[in-house]
């Protein structure tokens, strides 16, 4: 079967890190989900791709080895997805390593700030959403204080308190550009931009992100994600044609009551685009 006609969806996350289902609990809904190659792309872990990959197998699809990589640029957080990437590699996993252990001291300053704030307890509420205290993350603190009734919804959480620009968050500062990168390229993976539609950036800086990603070895973008909107899907295909990038497609799945889009219903790519998986057939 032609690639192109295959329902893909490569970014997406289980409890691993900040999802809400096992790694195999993932595999066999994006299954059911008429998915047929798939990538999952937990938050700075390589730990449940094992899982994922033996669930998918058996269910006959393609299962590509993913990671979703914490990047500082411009004095706010960019996400650099990586895709088939080896999970054995020792450059990315110390790198990955790197980052948890500075989320664990960023997550109790997080827990001090929404105290002060008026929202005790909240660290220690945070980790029973975590199955990793190393990777705790803003999205557990919003799941436990939307639980405790201060926000009606995880979204509100993150518009009040939570968001790059609220009282409640702790800036940090993730690896670089370069260094998400080269992690990937070194083991021998795709870097591609996760939800640009999702940063606050001028035209201008978005040039700069977009130039210095590419000179850097970045080959993708994606183009339809649940993130997005369907008018951003138009306009971040105009993206890649424009510097030349491979588009890549995801529903960035963490739950059935979080997500935007449920896995594999993102619609197909506009077909003059080059698929990031063209090769992994």
């Amino acid at each position: 079967m032609d690639a192109a006609t295959w329902k893909v969806d490569l970014h997406s996350h289980s409890l691993v890190s900040d999802g809400m289902l096992t790694p195999g609990q993932v595999a066999q809904r994006a299954h059911d989900n008429g998915v047929r190659m798939w990538a999952l792309t937990d938050h700075d872990e390589l730990s449940g791709l094992p899982a994922a990959r033996e669930v998918a197998e058996s269910l006959g699809m393609r299962f590509i080895d993913g990671v979703e990589i914490s990047v500082t640029w411009c004095r706010r957080t960019v996400h650099i997805v990586g895709l088939n990437v080896d999970p054995n590699n020792l450059l990315l996993s110390d790198g990955l390593a790197w980052i948890r252990q500075g989320r664990v001291e960023r997550a109790r300053q997080m827990g001090d700030q929404l105290a002060a704030l008026g929202m005790p307890g909240s660290y220690e509420g945070a980790l029973r959403y975590a199955a990793n205290p190393y990777l705790l993350s803003r999205t557990h603190f919003a799941r436990y204080l939307a639980d405790q009734g201060y926000c009606a919804t995880v979204q509100e959480v993150f518009d009040r308190w939570l968001a790059d620009d609220k009282p409640g968050n702790v800036p940090m500062q993730w690896s670089t550009l370069e260094q998400a990168v080269s992690w990937i390229v070194g083991a021998g993976g795709k870097a591609i931009i996760a939800h640009p539609g999702r940063y606050k950036y001028s035209d201008i800086q978005f040039d700069a992100l977009f130039d210095e990603f590419r000179q850097l070895g970045g080959v993708g973008v994606e183009v339809n994600t649940g993130s997005h909107t369907p008018a951003q899907y138009v306009e971040y295909a105009q993206v890649a044609r424009r510097y030349g990038f491979q588009a890549s497609c995801g529903s960035d799945f963490h739950g059935v009551s979080e997500s935007r889009l449920d896995l594999g219903d993102l619609p197909p790519l506009p077909k003059d685009l080059v698929p990031v998986w063209q090769d992994w057939v």
